[in-house]
């Protein structure tokens, strides 16, 4: 078998907020007449990732057709950065759907990441050897612990029997090239990366949550201070639900929604200091728009920034309780976010 070829199985801104042109500091773009979809240096890996990330849980809402006709869209539209994980729909539907899908494309010309929400060696290693059974592929090429929340998690996960265990001889047999993180929490984040060498940190990064409470400022410095690679979620977030707002989309938070609201809050994220790469939310159609928006990237002008800035006012912060409640010491012992579909503590289902 190949090593790197799918398994045959059947089947800038800178941390003081100012914004511009002037100030983009992410890696530098790559595109050519095959994949216009700019690409960027995924940090110290030298790997080359598209601006746009495909969102696994998109292919909850889907059939396997379905699902299997928008990962070979996406890849035909540049896309190459392809992230999943086991809590992603039910019984991992998500990780089995985009096995099945991404059979047919050259293993090669993608970038595939997938998550453990497990912190310990073996709860890892179990994860780990299933998600690789149910992508069809013999490794993957970033491997990241899934929700970090609070410094006690990280320290578990961190510690004697926790799972970078599983982690760093997971490189040695070839399974994992590289390895990251997510968090959902500054303190959570900041632990992790100054707890470990991690590759890349996966964090929420919208102009709402951004703008309101300040949320990613210091997780990007420490993520420079630290070399790793910035990998954005949510970055289409317009916050949570207002209460009596009509729901547009069944979704635990509210989106953007036009090409022009997409486009400017993928060029936000994409403009801070050290993104490689953003996640839209988990429906193929605002995927659509997010890499209509990667086409015709250009870094954030101060007018622009000032128009999303307006569009922030008023708008809920996504992640205030869930921060809030971790830097004042409080342990997170029940979902933070009920309806969320991927709520990916310890107590969801894989």
């Amino acid at each position: 078998m190949k090593r790197r070829s799918f398994l045959k199985v059947a089947g800038g801104i800178a941390g003081s907020g100012t914004l511009g042109a002037k100030t983009l500091l992410g890696a530098a773009v790559q595109t050519n007449e095959a994949t216009p979809l700019p690409r960027r240096v995924l940090g110290r890996t030298g790997e080359r990732l598209s601006v746009v990330g495909f969102p696994g849980l998109s292919l909850s809402h889907h059939e396997q057709d379905e699902c299997t006709a928008g990962l070979h869209k996406a890849f035909d539209r540049g896309v190459n950065y392809f992230d999943v994980a086991p809590a992603y729909g039910r019984n991992g539907e998500c990780e089995i759907k985009m096995g099945v899908g991404l059979q047919g494309i050259d293993r090669d010309r993608i970038f595939l990441a997938c998550k453990t929400k497990r912190r310990d060696k073996d709860g890892a290693r179990e994860e780990l050897e299933r998600s690789l059974k149910r992508l069809k592929t013999d490794r993957f090429d970033l491997y990241q612990m899934h929700c970090l929340r609070t410094p006690e998690e990280v320290k578990e996960a961190l510690g004697p029997g926790g799972a970078i265990e599983t982690f760093l001889k997971a490189r040695e047999e070839g399974k994992v090239r590289y390895l990251g993180f997510s968090a959902h929490t500054t303190k959570g984040a900041l632990a992790a990366l100054r707890g470990f060498r991690f590759d890349t940190v996966m964090f929420p990064l919208s102009f709402v949550d951004y703008f309101e409470m300040g949320f990613g400022k210091p997780v990007i410095e420490e993520a420079h201070e630290r070399q790793a690679a910035v990998l954005a979620i949510k970055p289409l977030s317009m916050g949570a639900w207002p209460q009596g707002a009509e729901r547009k989309r069944k979704w635990w938070y509210r989106t953007t929604e036009t090409p022009e609201e997409v486009a400017l809050a993928m060029r936000f994220t994409l403009s801070l200091k050290g993104v490689v790469a953003g996640i839209p939310p988990s429906f193929l159609d605002l995927l659509d728009k997010a890499i209509d928006a990667g086409y015709a990237f250009q870094p954030i002008t101060a007018a622009e920034t000032r128009k999303v800035r307006q569009m922030a006012k008023g708008c809920k912060a996504l992640f205030r309780r869930e921060e809030e409640r971790v830097a004042m010491g409080g342990r997170i012992d029940t979902p933070i976010y009920p309806d969320s579909p991927h709520e990916c503590c310890r107590w969801a289902n894989a």
